[in-house]
């Protein structure tokens, strides 16, 4: 089984082509990723008409390469994914169309991905992960913790009600004149600054509700800032050290939060999973794998390659639904905001499930 995947939710044209052989080995046969960082950097964020903009100009490109770098004709392929949302919408639509045009050339079923399933799965992907697990979701638009019962099956646990994590250090980023993206400069300069200089807060910490709260933690480093101003290197580094250590404070926290949740609802999770770009932030890691540690169970992040949007996931999300069944139709549409846990399991899906791929 061989699907192809097409990503263009953000600010990344992708797409891969993912197989699953007969003896049941998964393999990425293509992972081709066009970032637009470049593009965006002196906005400080992505700018969504921009990001539109250049998705229809690669993305013709980028699914070329997917196939060349694959070996394979579009006609060899057994069916083709795309994520549909959540996103920005523009872009949403550009790899879509792209996605079905494909499919009724090629005369392969079409799938509708999620992008937060894609992420959500990607642990079976990379590390043949059964249902169900704890998910640590955690990127620039999105901080939830689910419980992950089976494919289109989630259990929302908790949320933020502010500040997504990776918002929260794209923030501190530009606060702080740092390039964007944000959260590799905050991690680069931390990793050279004191971590105990300031006593940020580290909110929501305690609480039974695994719910996040991050827009407290962004004003007081930003007071502190503006207090200690003009900021020498140090104190950049130092505001950068102390900011990130009170996030993985608060990330462990709420994922202990999470595990009780988990337990509470009556599911044995098999492991703690981090998935998303802040996933490759690697106190970020060390503190979650510890929590995990702790509590018995084993900790899965993707490789770093992987954290990032990318078109394995959506393949690899694709062939999750494709081998149940789950395919769509052309009508199918762009969605600028779609949550996990409306996602729903159709007929014996959530049955089949069960068994990683």
């Amino acid at each position: 089984m061989r699907v192809l995947g097409i990503e263009t939710t953000c600010d990344e044209t992708a797409a891969a082509i993912v197989s699953v052989e007969r003896s049941g080995e998964v393999k990425i046969l293509s992972n081709e990723v066009l970032s637009q960082i470049a593009a965006h950097a002196a906005y400080g964020g992505v700018v969504p008409e921009i990001a539109a903009r250049a998705h229809v100009e690669a993305i013709d490109r980028i699914v070329a390469r997917a196939f060349e770098t694959a070996g394979l004709e579009p006609g060899e392929i057994d069916a083709v994914a795309a994520a549909a949302g959540p996103g920005l919408v523009g872009g949403v639509m550009v790899g879509l169309t792209t996605a079905k045009a494909i499919a009724l050339v090629t005369g392969k079923p079409f799938i509708a991905v999620n992008h937060l399933e894609a992420h959500a799965l990607t642990a079976r992907l990379t590390d043949n992960l059964a249902f169900p697990y704890l998910l640590l979701l955690v990127s620039g638009g999105h901080t939830q913790l689910l419980a992950v019962r089976g494919v289109g099956d989630y259990l929302k646990l908790g949320g933020t009600i502010d500040d997504a994590v990776g918002e929260a250090f794209d923030k501190i980023a530009k606060m702080l004149g740092l390039p964007y993206p944000g959260g590799p400069s905050v991690e680069r300069e931390a990793a050279k600054g004191d971590p105990e200089r300031f006593d940020f807060p580290r909110p929501m910490q305690g609480r039974p509700n695994p719910d996040f709260s991050l827009s407290g933690l962004k004003t007081a480093v930003r007071l502190v800032a503006e207090r200690i101003a003009p900021l020498s290197d140090r104190d950049v580094a130092d505001l950068c050290a102390s900011f990130q250590a009170a996030i993985v404070d608060v990330l462990v926290d709420r994922t202990r939060a999470g595990m009780r949740a988990c337990a509470a609802a009556g599911i044995t999770a098999s492991a703690l999973v981090v998935a998303g770009g802040v996933a490759a932030n690697q106190p970020i890691r060390r503190g979650l794998t510890r929590l995990a540690t702790e509590a018995g169970l084993a900790m899965i992040a993707p490789p770093l390659h992987l954290c990032g949007d990318n078109g394995a996931m959506i393949a690899w999300a694709g062939i999750e639904r494709l081998r149940l069944g789950l395919v769509d139709d052309m009508s199918a549409l762009a969605r600028p905001r779609w949550p996990l846990d409306e996602l729903k399991p159709r007929g014996d899906a959530a049955a089949a499930t069960g068994a990683s791929g």
